[in-house]
């Protein structure tokens, strides 16, 4: 009996663990330069169940992201809250290369064709900050051997890099 209580007392506990595991909502993106391609390549990554809950607040139905159409609603979001500003000040255009998810995260991969990092000047990165107010979104901008860290969230969705 005595084992019992314990089995269910570490199962509540760890329940209760899960449940608070939640408290915050960040993405992660990685902007790098591809020697071999000349291309910039971006990778977004995501909370899957913070992307989930944006899609099924906006659409009022459940998603699959295995699916192409499911896919490319998620892609059209994308596309209108991140984008990379070039020093003449229009944005960068950015191809969708594809997505992969799991239980845990959305991995979004995208790249400015043969675009050296040298061209961007600014980051605008609004995804999910539209939906939850406590979003931070962090980018890692890897050039020439350094990486820079850009923090976005509800006040600040532009930042210079250049």
């Amino acid at each position: 009996m005595r084992a019992l209580r314990a089995t269910v007392c570490a199962t509540l506990f760890s329940l209760a663990g899960a449940a608070w595991g939640h408290n915050f909502h960040a993405g992660i993106t990685d902007i790098t330069f591809n020697e071999k391609t000349g291309s910039t390549e971006v990778v977004h990554t995501y909370m899957a169940h913070d992307v989930e809950a944006l899609l099924m607040n906006a659409y009022q139905r459940q998603f699959d992201l295995t699916q192409p159409e499911d896919q490319d609603i998620l892609r059209r979001y994308v596309e209108k809250q991140f984008w990379l500003q070039g020093t003449d000040k229009a944005r960068l255009p950015l191809r969708w290369v594809g997505m992969t998810i799991d239980a845990q995260s959305v991995m979004i991969y995208q790249e400015a064709e043969k675009t050296p990092l040298a061209k961007t000047a600014a980051i605008h990165d609004a995804v999910l900050i539209d939906f939850l107010v406590d979003q931070v979104n962090t980018v890692n901008f890897s050039e020439a051997g350094k990486v820079r860290t850009f923090t976005f969230d509800s006040k600040t969705a532009d930042q210079p890099v250049r």
